[in-house]
């Protein structure tokens, strides 16, 4: 159990920050998508950020592992363990935190998101009509769902400004997609980034296998 420190909060909802970060590294990771380390999950606490650390075992995390930032990105609290480092994806959860007054940010390495991106060229992914696109904050059945594709690049840190840009250029949407890596999602609270983030995936996936059934999810049904 987690010793609480001074500053350590309770969120509106009643859980414990820490806690839940900890627990939703462990369910992802049975979902396969922060496997061999990879993916991040970050959290408002206040006006404290609570971050996982970079290159550490997401089902293993405990709640002392977790960095504490301020609103700018500044370090307030370091983990236990020395060794650990902040994760390289906090330029980019910096940038949901601040553009979107998110909550929370989760990045995922879903294999769904990954194969999701290289369904075309375009620099989008677009789906309709499928049930779980009312599942992302703003969309019902009908609308189009646009979800913006950034290129990936060797260091995590450098996709920052095109993913600042993406926001900026598609206001409307929870998520950034990266070709071949993964994908960001965010939301006004933990659950609500939690639920877009399961509900984008489901969308993914299935625009991946209908695509072999010759069912482009892009295109809205006729008939």
């Amino acid at each position: 159990m987690h010793e609480l420190r001074e500053g350590d909060g309770i969120l509106r909802d009643g859980t414990r920050p820490r806690e839940v970060i900890c627990e939703l590294a462990r369910r992802f990771y049975a979902l396969g998508w922060v496997s061999g380390t990879g993916g991040g999950i970050s959290l408002k606490d206040g006006e404290r950020i609570l971050m996982a650390p970079s290159g550490v075992q997401k089902e293993l995390l405990a709640p002392e592992d977790l960095f504490v930032l301020d609103a700018h990105g500044a370090i307030l609290e370091r983990p236990r363990d020395a060794t650990l480092a902040l994760s390289a994806c906090a330029p980019l959860f910096l940038h949901a935190f601040h553009k979107r007054r998110a909550g929370a940010v989760l990045h995922s390495h879903s294999l769904s998101a990954v194969c999701a991106t290289l369904l075309s060229d375009e620099p989008v992914f677009r789906a309709t009509h499928l049930e779980m696109i009312k599942g992302v904050p703003g969309h019902g059945y009908h609308d189009a769902l646009v979800v913006p594709i950034l290129e990936n690049t060797p260091n995590e840190c450098d996709l920052a400004d095109a993913l600042a840009a993406a926001m900026d250029t598609h206001p409307a949407t929870s998520a950034v997609l990266v070709r071949r890596h993964g994908v960001y999602v965010w939301g006004e609270s933990w659950q609500k980034a939690k639920t877009t983030a399961e509900c984008l995936d489901y969308v993914f996936a299935a625009a991946v296998e209908l695509r072999k059934l010759g069912v482009d999810v892009a295109r809205t049904p006729t008939g």
